[in-house]
């Protein structure tokens, strides 16, 4: 990847950019077989290689065939195979059945990555500044998919009895779970005030962010206070311990419906190991649960609940960007759960044309997440991103702190 681009495009930092998000996708699959990088764990997921062949389809989609006239698409096939949830694009292969598309194999999917990146290289050299912010656009989605792929193969690595047994299965070898701040949990008070939410655009390093960061606007916060950590996994034990997941009274009714209905006692990878304690399955294997280390894995109704069997609660989004710049641990460990459902923020307005299916279509039926995870890629987080998810979901890094009222 280092030859992709030639010594002048390179000074452009545009393609320097574009070179090692694409370059940084590559190194996270390096390690995974062509059997590793077809499979699909379950309909929430997808195949390594597709996502790989879809963050390219998105270049060459939006990018390249509209921007580029003498462009000839790899494969016209591909626009139906690797198209996401863009309707106003056509059709598209289920997402429930993405692991039986068995070819285009991984070594092809390469090729079509090589041959758009041979393309963007040339366009980039020359493109104006609303192309340019397209690009950004695609080089962040990109940055979206490197994180699923690791939480996607990472299901699927916790299906397999090998990494019970501690055979060194991982996703990411060598990776470790960050350690936070030691000591015990404080609740920092924060006044009633009146704050500016949303994205401002000297906040990232390339002032990039998501159309559903935007209009930034005020909104008041009451009297609360906001814990200066992340819930650990002891706290989780205690929790497990006292009989959290069977106490009714704790859960909200369709939590507890799918908590019934999938056996949740413990979160997502956890495995008793035999002895009265757990392991926990990670990107990098098969380890104990640390009781130090920030709970992962959670769903939104594990979190609701564990926030109400701690005498708290969760905080709102506001909450949670206004006191971002002050926060231990806001970044790199988890995705924190949010009391926040996710809407429009008021004068959202989705671009025209299928772009404008990007996040506007899914504010319905989910809950906002703030923060980042471990496994979020270099320079793809900032304050105001909102990650959502529905309540139910507990494949990615998700987490949670507790806020009270005053």
């Amino acid at each position: 990847m280092n030859e992709l681009l030639n010594p002048v495009d390179a000074r452009d930092p545009l393609a320097e950019s574009y070179r090692q998000v694409r370059g940084f996708m590559e190194a996270l699959s390096a390690a995974l077989t062509p059997e590793d990088q077809a499979i699909q764990s379950m309909p929430d997921a997808s195949p390594a290689k597709w996502h790989r062949a879809h963050t390219t389809w998105f270049f060459e989609q939006f990018v390249l065939i509209p921007h580029m006239p003498d462009y000839a698409p790899y494969d016209a096939a591909f626009g139906f195979l690797f198209n996401s949830y863009y309707e106003a694009l056509g059709a598209r292969y289920p997402r429930a059945t993405r692991g039986l598309v068995t070819r285009p194999g991984a070594a092809e999917v390469s090729g079509y990555r090589a041959h758009v990146d041979r393309a963007m290289e040339d366009l980039i050299a020359s493109a104006d500044e609303p192309l340019r912010d397209l690009v950004v656009l695609g080089l962040h989605h990109e940055q979206q998919h490197q994180e699923l792929l690791v939480t996607d193969m990472l299901h699927a690595f916790a299906q397999n009895p090998l990494a019970w047994r501690g055979d060194g299965l991982a996703v990411l070898p060598g990776w470790t779970a960050p350690r936070g701040a030691p000591g015990p949990t404080r609740f920092v008070e924060r006044p009633e005030s009146i704050v500016s939410i949303g994205h401002v655009s000297d906040e990232g390093g390339d002032g990039f962010g998501f159309d559903n960061e935007f209009p930034r606007h005020r909104v008041l916060i009451q009297p609360h206070a906001i814990a200066d950590r992340l819930v650990r996994n002891g706290d989780w034990l205690a929790f497990m311990q006292d009989g959290g997941y069977r106490q009714a009274a704790l859960w909200m009714s369709d939590g507890l419906s799918v908590r019934s209905a999938e056996g949740w006692d413990a979160p997502l990878h956890w495995r008793p190991d035999g002895g009265g304690g757990w392991l926990c399955v990670s990107p990098g294997g098969l380890s104990p649960v640390d009781p130090e280390l920030p709970v992962r894995h959670v769903s939104w109704y594990e979190a609701d609940a564990f926030a109400r069997w701690s005498g708290a609660r969760l905080p709102t989004e506001m909450e949670l960007e206004a006191a971002a710049p002050s926060l231990p641990e806001f970044h790199g460990h988890v995705w924190q759960w949010s009391n926040s459902a996710y809407l429009a923020y008021p004068g959202f307005r989705a671009a025209p044309g299928a772009i404008g299916e990007y996040n506007g279509k899914f504010m319905i039926n989910q809950m906002v997440l703030r923060g980042s995870s471990a496994v979020t890629p270099p320079g793809h987080a900032r304050d105001s991103y909102r990650n959502f998810f529905q309540p139910e979901k507990r494949w990615q890094m998700t987490g949670l702190r507790l806020a009270r009222d005053l």
